[in-house]
């Protein structure tokens, strides 16, 4: 146990050196996302319901914000300590397999929440002042489980996608062309009923729409998809993406470039 939790406290301690840049810097984009399109461009966004646009943007940025520091949490201590010789460290280490994906992940999750609850409370602080009341949680619980769903869903992708990268361009490459198109598509901005039949039926096929959409429900009290489907999808991605970052963890690049 006290391997494990070395691992977790030198993670944690690794991006709050710099918390600048690892937990602020994210969080001033979304800020710049909520003052452009929630409140500057929301107000000629209609939405089906009646329902304030700034209202279903937020919980999408909280999701954005979590998931994408989930996922370069892991893969920049990782591709770091490849690239210094430290990953040799982690290989040595009286740990297995199982108790490195979690300590990792463990503190993904924590950085990506920690970024995901400041969008919140700043979101939180824009609709006050927009609408003169705050943004109620319908579903507290519901919340905890998609925050800590989708943390570790991106932690373990995080991992998996470092130990079989062999430069930074390839670690940068699947961030651009695969994680922001899967956000994009997964509903952060717009409801799928605003897009073309073609583009709701690739939606649909993402699985980050399901934890995009069940998080929204845990705030909102409803989404674009069924509850246990947004929760059977998200369970899913969580044991594939757990089972693959233990792969690449087992079968993947230790060496030094």
């Amino acid at each position: 146990m006290i391997p494990f939790m070395t691992l977790v406290e030198k993670e944690i301690s690794r991006f709050m050196k710099v918390i600048v840049q690892t937990v602020f810097s994210p969080i001033l984009s979304s800020f710049l996302y909520l003052l452009i399109f929630g409140v500057s461009l929301g107000s000629s966004i209609q939405m089906k319901n009646g329902e304030v646009y700034l209202a279903f943007l937020i919980p999408g940025l909280v999701v954005m914000g979590l998931i994408n520091n989930a996922f370069q949490n892991t893969s920049s201590s990782i591709i770091t300590s490849k690239f210094s010789g430290d990953i040799e460290d982690i290989r040595v280490a009286p740990i297995n397999h199982n108790q490195i994906v979690w300590a990792m992940g463990i503190a993904g999750v924590f950085r990506g929440a920690l970024v995901g609850f400041i969008t919140g409370i700043v979101g939180e602080i824009f609709f006050y002042f927009q609408n003169g009341t705050l943004l109620a949680v319908e579903h507290p619980l519901m919340m905890l489980f998609f925050t800590l769903a989708g943390g570790f869903i991106f932690s373990f992708c995080g991992i998996f996608v470092a130990f079989i990268a062999k430069t930074f361009d390839q670690l940068s490459a699947f961030a651009s062309f695969i994680l922001l198109p899967l956000t994009y598509l997964g509903g952060v901005f717009i409801s799928i009923d605003n897009l073309s039949p073609f583009f709701q039926k690739l939606s649909h096929a993402n699985p980050l729409f399901y934890l995009i959409n069940g998080f929204r429900y845990s705030i909102l009290g409803h989404s674009d998809v069924q509850v246990p489907l947004a929760l059977g999808m998200t369970l899913i991605s969580l044991v594939v993406t757990f089972s693959m970052a233990r792969f690449a963890l087992k079968n993947g690049s230790y060496s030094r470039w």
